[in-house]
């Protein structure tokens, strides 16, 4: 390692530790590797920043946030959570299942973990708890939960993944739907088998009729076509999968339209959100592509790879190794931080491995997942408790059954391909 990187890679780690935002602190440590190496331009600096925002693929990330700013704006959220509300009504936990399957639903319109955390925390964690649902559980409920919304396509991750290692985005929306599923249906499980003990009771004891389905189906069923569309579009060459955010902004305003929901007031603010929430990702990234640009000119993505192939030889051990670093890494970064510094070291290892690329995809966003629900610095319970006003200590208290089904959902993802890529092999 040349005294240029190791002074960057100090810097990088003082900036971090000392609390500066990571898209600043990778800026910093790139910048002192530019002053320590002679001989380099220092344009090419402004040069990798700039070009690494210029991707078509990245306009994705704008076209879907924006997507999601405006269904919140148009009513779109309440209408399938009293979708939920119906369907999961006679389930032990009440407004918790809820949480769970309206992340889920939701996850094909935000395609944000925090913003659906934000969202649910501030619509129902005050009702759970009118329910007689602790504060502490119904925080915990919604931070696990809103895992599930970067699986579920469009999310933000599977885009920036895609990019950032060459890997087909339509796939990879396809293939989120098999882990984003299966952490859905067992952590339902689970929330039934505590709510039952605690006697959290649920919405109704009627069964659901026909009508009762159908009549809150019917407002919710415009909105829930939109994965449909975005997956069925790219899967038939209608569309790309950046185009494919285009068509969710027009079909989003067309149901504001439609439910006469969305003005000019709304649509401006929905802008508004969506430029703040964007430039915040874009600043990673083009800090990021900088840095990507040193550790390729360095080669050390390829010493890495040579390094992992002589101390660990086989790839399920290689596999665990990624998922404990990746949850470790996320307690402290910013998830999409994280993935755009790690996956070219990760990759191009898991490759040499013979390891499927949508695999290992799935597992890497599912571990970085975890990482953000785990103290101490785990975004997703900042956020959470940030709103419900939850105590750490309380919420860490609940979240231990949660981690337990977590870590065993990941080991499933884990050393069972098909979760992450039957899906695709099916459809392609």
């Amino acid at each position: 390692m040349s005294p240029a990187v190791a002074a960057m890679l100090v810097a990088l780690l003082v900036l971090l530790f000392i609390k500066v935002p990571v898209f600043a602190s990778v800026l910093g440590a790139s910048v002192v590797y530019f002053i320590m190496t002679p001989g380099i331009n220092p344009a090419v600096f402004a040069q990798q920043a700039i070009t690494g925002t210029e991707s078509v693929t990245l306009l994705a990330i704008p076209f879907f946030v924006c997507a999601g700013v405006l269904m919140n704006y148009t009513g779109v959220t309440k209408r399938i959570m009293d979708f939920c509300a119906v369907v999961t009504g006679r389930m032990y936990g009440g407004l918790s299942q809820v949480n769970i399957l309206l992340s889920t639903l939701m996850g094909g319109l935000s395609g944000s973990a925090l913003a659906d955390a934000a969202m649910e925390a501030k619509m129902l964690v005050p009702e759970m708890e009118k329910k007689g649902i602790s504060k502490a559980f119904s925080t915990v409920v919604t931070a696990a939960s809103s895992m599930i919304t970067p699986l579920i396509p469009p999310g933000i991750g599977l885009i920036l993944y895609g990019c950032i290692a060459n890997v087909s985005i339509g796939k990879l929306f396809i293939a989120g739907f098999g882990p984003g599923i299966l952490l859905c249906v067992t952590m339902m499980f689970m929330v039934s088998r505590i709510s039952r003990k605690r006697n959290y009771t649920p919405l109704r004891t009627d069964k659901m009729t026909a009508d009762m389905f159908f009549t809150s189906f019917k407002p919710a069923i415009l909105p829930l076509c939109l994965p449909i569309i975005i997956i069925g579009g790219v899967r038939l060459g209608i569309f790309t999968a950046t185009e494919a955010g285009a068509v969710a902004i027009i079909y989003s305003a067309a149901l504001g339209l439609w439910y006469r929901e969305l003005g000019i007031k709304e649509f401006s603010q929905g802008l508004k959100e969506t430029l703040t929430t964007t430039s915040s990702i874009m600043l990673i990234v083009a800090a990021a592509s900088t840095f990507s640009w040193i550790l390729t000119k360095e080669m050390i993505p390829q010493r890495f790879t040579e390094w992992m192939i002589t101390v660990i030889n086989n790839k399920w051990v290689f596999l665990v190794a990624v998922d404990i670093f990746l949850i470790f890494v996320g307690m402290f970064v910013e998830g999409n931080a994280s993935m755009i510094v790690l996956v070219p070291l990760f990759a191009p290892a898991a490759a040499v491995y013979g390891i499927n690329e949508i695999h290992f995809a799935m597992v890497f966003i599912f571990a970085n997942a975890i990482g953000a629900f785990t103290p101490p610095m785990g975004t997703l319970m900042f956020v959470t408790c940030g709103v419900t006003e939850c105590k750490t200590k309380d919420f860490i208290k609940e979240a231990v059954p949660f981690y337990l089904l977590l870590f065993c959902c990941l080991l499933i993802l884990t050393f069972l391909e098909p979760f992450s890529t039957g899906l695709v092999n099916l459809i392609y």
